[in-house]
């Protein structure tokens, strides 16, 4: 949970950004504009970023940590700071720090989980008011993403991922791969080898037998061409239903506690980075709205 200097509610530390897996994602059609139709659940897991926030009076916004290969006006902490003080006529700016854990191009919503934990604690410090659905709708203009993590528990997803629905989810642990590479997201949805025509689901599919429902279907496209990710896979099979996240390179596995969870773990080949995680039901931080 964060921390906050509840005297002067200039600080708040320690905020996480966690990350998300997609437990199946489908590709169910594309609009004229080019954005493809999806259908997927978002789970919520206990790992991710942590954002430490400090206000400032000269109405700065400033990230204090260095990112490789992330320019500071580009990344969408700064942007997502600068749109809610924009949008709320806000004087005060803020100092703001990174701990990054997840990797970029994972599939783990590791950027739109920061974005979203930044105008959540921001419209907390600096007193903008905004409702959860006016700070999704905010939100939506940053990425597809980044409104699920806003909301604040685990969704039933459509569209392109904003039309949202709550859903309950297995209460289990994973195990999550990183296979060493990053897979840009454009790369994926352009490839001509990609379906979009998978049969529309009801979240009553899913609820029937969440573990194991449906697929990725960004997955075949991904492993075609990045095959540590088809290796990932292929490794994390014998111990289950193992699959991509969104549209990659991050594989992962359900386990039915940490004891089964830790023994697969302790057994991943070096070549790859490997942790484990708990499902979680809510955002850490969706009581600060």
């Amino acid at each position: 949970m964060p921390t906050q200097d509840l005297r002067h509610a200039r600080t708040l530390d320690n905020c996480p950004a966690p990350a998300k897996l997609n437990l199946f994602l489908h590709v169910t059609g594309r609009r004229p504009d080019g954005y493809h139709l999806l259908q997927t659940v978002f789970q919520l897991i206990d790992h991710g970023d942590l954002l430490h926030f400090q206000v400032r009076d000269d109405g700065v916004i400033r990230r204090s940590t260095e990112i490789a290969g992330v320019p500071e006006q580009s990344d969408l902490i700064v942007r997502a700071a600068r749109l809610l003080q924009t949008h709320g006529k806000i004087a005060a700016g803020a100092d703001i720090a990174i701990e990054k854990r997840l990797p970029m191009g994972g599939g783990l919503g590791g950027g739109s989980s920061d974005a979203a934990t930044t105008l959540i604690a921001l419209n907390h410090l600096w007193q903008a008011g905004l409702t959860r659905a006016q700070l999704m709708a905010l939100g939506l203009q940053l990425g597809a993403d980044v409104p699920f993590f806003i909301f604040g528990q685990n969704a039933f997803a459509e569209g392109v991922g904003e039309d949202l629905a709550a859903v309950e989810t297995p209460d289990c642990w994973y195990l999550v791969i990183e296979p060493g590479v990053a897979v840009p997201t454009a790369t994926i949805f352009c490839a001509e080898s990609l379906t979009r025509d998978t049969k529309v689901v009801k979240i009553a599919d899913f609820s029937s037998r969440p573990i194991g429902f449906g697929k990725n279907d960004l997955q075949v496209v991904a492993s075609q061409l990045f095959p540590p990710v088809a290796a990932a896979i292929e490794w994390l099979k014998a111990y289950g239903d193992a699959r991509m996240t969104g549209s990659g390179a991050c594989v992962f596995c359900a386990f039915a506690d940490e004891q089964a969870v830790d023994a697969v773990l302790n057994q991943v080949p070096g070549i790859w980075q490997a942790w484990k995680a708990k499902a979680l039901t809510r955002h850490p931080l969706a009581h600060l709205l």
